[in-house]
């Protein structure tokens, strides 16, 4: 598609892992199509994640739907001041009920849009208990592609398109100090309690790593994160907690300087797959299949539970679902083979 003048508003208000996810789409599409222009609204605190895109064809709008642009007027007047941006299509990466008043708001300006299909019936039938169809999914990043796919725009996935990596600010170095030790991101905890690894087990993983002398960084937030993270990083020499001393924006920056990432089901694998570095994902009620597995990393880097013992797995597509009988299913993942695959990693 050639037009000097196409002017594309990308809508994803959330999730952080989601924002993550759409970061290397939108750089392969402003790479191979120069010419464009992108405004991307997302909430106020994601803006870091879309600012590693260059500034020179992105444009990113925090918004806030709790206060200034809450509610169906709230929306309304978000429509109205973006209006002036004089964009002439939408690339709706959310498809929820805000995203949906703005499109409609739009419609009536011959302004083309186009809008990810969930896959909500093809999900369900994935994590049902019964009849279900156990298959992988189409991923994010793929739903991405289409969506600018029907607005004329090609997308290749698999080319070899990196992000810059930024410079680590003093306030970095001076919390994680100056050493060769390779560094290794654990981010032991997730949003619910059926993708979290139990912390005792975790804790063996991260013993044998201090053992070998890597240099582990503990990611988290919260003030019951940050105290047991603080716990944890007092009792080994080589593990320094990052919770609540970093802002989430240099947060973003010493992610990209890892040399691998240990996380759940949740965003700080996404971050770390933004900038190509290894991540190690822990699964529990929520799998792989739905399409959320961090961008472009191995299937051996994927560690599930016993499908077996748990032959209902997966149960849930964001792991907000309980199931009688499978509040342990993690405690099948061996500390031992996600150890050994971190190592295999860095030692490579």
């Amino acid at each position: 598609m050639e037009n000097s003048a196409t002017h594309i508003l990308v809508i994803r208000l959330s999730a952080m892992g989601d924002c993550a996810l759409a970061v290397p789409v939108l750089l392969r599409l402003i790479k191979t199509y120069p010419e464009i222009k992108i405004t991307i609204i997302t909430k106020e605190f994601f803006v870091p994640i879309f600012k590693v895109l260059p500034s020179s064809q992105v444009k990113i709008i925090g918004v806030d739907t709790k206060k200034e642009y809450k509610g169906f007027f709230g929306i309304l007047k978000l429509g109205r001041e973006l209006k002036k941006l004089n964009f002439n299509q939408i690339a709706d990466l959310h498809n929820v009920l805000r995203s949906k008043i703005l499109r409609t708001q739009f419609s009536f300006s011959n302004i083309k849009s186009a809008k990810i299909d969930k896959g909500r019936t093809e999900k369900k039938a994935l994590t049902r208990a019964e009849n279900k169809i156990f298959k992988a999914l189409k991923t994010t990043p793929q739903r991405y592609v289409d969506v600018f796919q029907n607005l004329g725009y090609s997308i290749d996935l698999e080319e070899d398109v990196k992000l810059e990596k930024p410079k680590l600010t003093q306030n970095i170095k001076e919390i994680i100090g100056n050493s060769s030790q390779k560094l290794v991101g654990i981010a032991p905890f997730a949003a619910h309690q059926s993708k979290t690894y139990p912390l005792d087990l975790m804790k063996k993983i991260i013993e044998d790593l201090n053992r070998k002398n890597y240099k582990i960084l503990l990611f988290g937030g919260g003030k019951k994160e940050i105290n047991q993270l603080e716990k944890i990083s007092s009792t080994y020499k080589n593990v320094i907690s990052i919770a609540g001393k970093l802002a989430f924006k240099e947060e973003l920056k010493l992610i990209a300087h890892l040399d691998l990432m240990l996380a759940m089901d949740s965003g700080n694998g996404h971050l770390a797959a933004m900038y190509d570095i290894p991540v190690i994902t822990i699964w529990g009620a929520t799998h792989p299949y739905a399409g959320f597995a961090p961008f472009q990393q191995k299937e051996k880097n994927q560690f599930l539970p016993d499908l077996k013992k748990y032959p209902l797995l997966p149960t849930s597509v964001f792991g907000n679902k309980e199931v009688e009988g499978y509040e342990e299913v993690m405690r099948s993942i061996d500390p031992e083979k996600v150890k050994n695959r971190i190592v295999e990693i860095l030692n490579s």
